[in-house]
């Protein structure tokens, strides 16, 4: 190979090179603008619950410059709040939370794991939505902190709420099939109530 064709080789090869970085540098700052998040990390998301689809599997995250992230998840993806694991349905409207993200092949965005920074409950202490719930226990189910009652319009399935005033608790450590309860609870959909506080 002669002087001239080596140059033009490596010449070809560091165009190459040259090229690749610069894309691979474009598609970070792309991602990086999308993912940048409250976080400052390329891979988180942070700011208020907007709303929790569970028909679609998506949960609406809006940052405080006012952009909405709709983020994917599944049974995979955990809550966690003060050390605590919680299912995505637990989360409310104006609730604070980081959430890790990383970018599906369709272009959507997907996250496994959402901390809760601030409970909206914790900070307001009630919501607008709160309505009073009356049924007979059907099931309880302590691990996950959820039970059932039938009540005069059908079957719902009570949420605990993170961080349950202690009466609260006791009244659900020590609930039985069969016990009638009352309570106040807002709707997180048509089948599912997360509990206010039991009266």
């Amino acid at each position: 190979m002669s002087a001239p064709q080596k140059i033009g080789k490596f010449g070809a090869i560091a165009m190459l090179a040259v090229s690749l970085g610069g894309c691979s540098s474009a598609l970070g700052n792309v991602l990086g603008g999308v993912l940048g998040g409250l976080g400052g990390t390329g891979n988180q998301v942070a700011g208020a619950v907007q709303q929790v689809d569970t028909r679609a599997q998506q949960i609406v995250v809006q940052q405080t410059n006012g952009q909405a992230d709709a983020l994917s998840y599944d049974n995979a993806t955990s809550v966690v709040y003060q050390n605590q694991n919680y299912p995505v349905t637990s989360l409310q409207t104006g609730d604070q939370v980081t959430a890790r993200v990383q970018q599906l092949q369709n272009g959507g965005y997907y996250t496994d794991l959402i901390t809760v920074t601030q409970s909206v409950t914790t900070s307001t202490g009630t919501t607008a939505n709160t309505q009073s719930f009356e049924g007979t226990v059907q099931q309880v189910d302590r691990t996950n902190g959820w039970f059932t009652i039938n009540t005069n319009n059908g079957f719902l399935t009570v949420q605990m709420p993170y961080n349950p005033r202690s009466t609260d608790a006791t009244k659900f450590n020590n609930m039985r099939s069969g016990d009638y309860v009352r309570f106040y609870g807002v709707y997180l959909n048509n089948s599912r109530v997360q509990l206010s506080q039991f009266y």
